[in-house]
């Protein structure tokens, strides 16, 4: 049975840090007031706790997820929220010990009390949370769910229904599989694009996807345009300065512009030397994770984590291979990386905490890949190519934040995804794929297996690697 997972499932828009310990958290306590209005219990709430269990009580004060779950109960959506708004409504819950619940009811909350950090992990997820909501009446309701990476948020129950129940896929080209996908191609002599599209539209209106495909080249935009032009000291206690400002500065010089568009096109005109596109890459990836770990506003590719890799690769694209490329080109990119993205999540997983960090980086690299190649002109067995050999040299990736927190070393692995992208999708247009030796789909199980066997310790938990060999105290 095939999953349907859309390009908007994989690029998701939201605030970070973590799409899997903030983002997933934050929609898993949306859907827990969704529950309490169905139920029609929300008028009797009185109190309501969250315990947080595994990874996300391992590393949640450092991922922001106590701030999630509050301001999901709150009744304030991660896509819309003005960011600036976020420390305004944690402090007046903090200081007031209230909450607006579902911005309708205000209860008592004492966060110190009502948000239970649990180091146990629960038998089904690393990131298992359990909201409890208390009565007037004295009774309770309960709800557990957990957050599997890249903002999805799933029950217990509702995954093992599935077993029972087959639901079949809508999609008129339903892919489980590279080689499924690739079969279609070659029977319908379509790009991966062309069959994604075709997917996409059985859920929605051409215009739509239009639409929400450029909304969301715009919010990667904005996003490294603000993180080039902030400067400071990110939160958290690691004091990690931002790099993108400085050395954004140093390549666009006095350029004169005034918007995120008018920005590319200035970019344009700058030189195009190998250390420069170096530079270039770098910067935009650098720019985007220094916004998420600042709670700014960022597009999960797959997750937020790695949410600077795709967009530093197709503004590569836009900026240094092809400066007559437009909404098409942007529209096809994301379709082919949205596509690739949804094979792992469906084969392997997309989640740090149950697979490390090739999980996120090693998913992002090989999505911008693909991507990158079919714009290059690329075969659809070369673009798969590109997929395998990015994730082919990520095999193996942890993920081991220092205090929990998405800085180090995350913020630079997104630039080493990155370039490790454009090399890969190189390397695949110079290839004859009959000469391929290792199939996407058996890099996909490979990884999944590394991600099995990898100790729990690289898994999110900052119980190994860099997370104690360098201690907040040295920072």
């Amino acid at each position: 049975m095939e999953e349907c997972i859309s390009v908007f499932d994989m690029l998701k828009i939201g605030v970070g840090p973590s799409s899997s310990h903030t983002l997933g958290p934050w929609r898993a306590a949306e859907r827990f007031l969704s529950e309490l209005r169905k139920e029609n219990l929300l008028p009797a709430v009185n109190r309501v706790k969250i315990d947080l269990y595994g990874s996300l009580s391992l590393t949640g004060k450092g991922h922001a997820t106590d701030l999630a779950v509050m301001l999901g109960l709150s009744g304030q959506d991660p896509e819309y929220i003005p960011v600036e708004n976020i420390d305004v409504i944690i402090k007046s819950i903090e200081s007031k010990n209230e909450m607006n619940l579902g911005n309708e009811k205000p209860i008592s909350f004492y966060f110190l009390q009502d948000i239970v950090f649990n180091k146990n992990f629960l038998p089904f997820h690393a990131n298992g949370m359990t909201f409890t909501a208390y009565m007037t009446d004295d009774s309770e309701y309960v709800s557990t769910f957990y957050s599997i990476g890249g903002g999805f948020v799933v029950k217990e129950e509702r995954i093992n229904a599935k077993k029972k129940i087959e639901i079949k896929c809508a999609f008129p080209y339903p892919i489980e599989k590279a080689a499924e996908l690739l079969d279609y191609c070659i029977k319908e002599n379509k790009s991966i694009s062309e069959i994604v599209y075709e997917n996409e539209k059985s859920m929605r209106t051409e215009a739509v996807i239009d639409h929400e495909l450029i909304h969301i080249w715009k919010t990667m935009l904005e996003c490294m345009y603000i993180g080039c032009h902030s400067e400071g000291i990110l939160p958290g206690g690691l004091n990690v300065r931002r790099r993108a400002f400085d050395m954004h500065q140093n390549l666009i010089g006095l350029a004169n512009y005034d918007s995120p568009q008018t920005w590319l096109e200035e970019i344009r005109k700058t030189e195009v030397k190998f250390r420069q596109i170096l530079k270039w890459v770098s910067c935009f990836a650098l720019a985007v994770n220094e916004v998420n770990a600042a709670l700014g506003r960022v597009v999960t590719a797959p997750t937020n984590g790695s949410a600077g890799v795709i967009p530093a690769v197709l503004m590569y694209y836009l900026v240094i291979e092809n400066h007559d490329a437009g909404e098409k080109e942007i529209k096809q990119f994301l379709m082919v990386a949205g596509e690739i993205g949804s094979i792992f999540k469906k084969g392997s997983t997309i989640s740090a905490a149950m697979g490390g960090c090739q999980a996120e980086i090693g998913v992002s690299s090989s999505m911008a890949a693909a991507a990158l190649c079919e714009l290059m002109g690329g075969t659809p067995e070369q673009v798969l190519m590109a997929a395998e050999i990015a994730m082919e040299h990520h095999l193996g990736l942890t993920c081991d934040p220092i205090g929990g927190l998405v800085q180090i070393p995350c913020i630079e692995r997104n630039t080493m995804g990155a370039i490790k992208a454009i090399n890969a999708a190189e390397l695949a247009l110079e290839t004859d794929p009959k000469n391929a030796k290792v199939p996407l789909d058996k890099v996909v199980d490979t990884m999944w297996q590394t991600a099995k066997d990898m100790n729990n310790k690289y898994k999110e938990t900052s119980e190994g690697g860099l997370a104690i060999a360098v201690n907040m105290a040295d920072c």
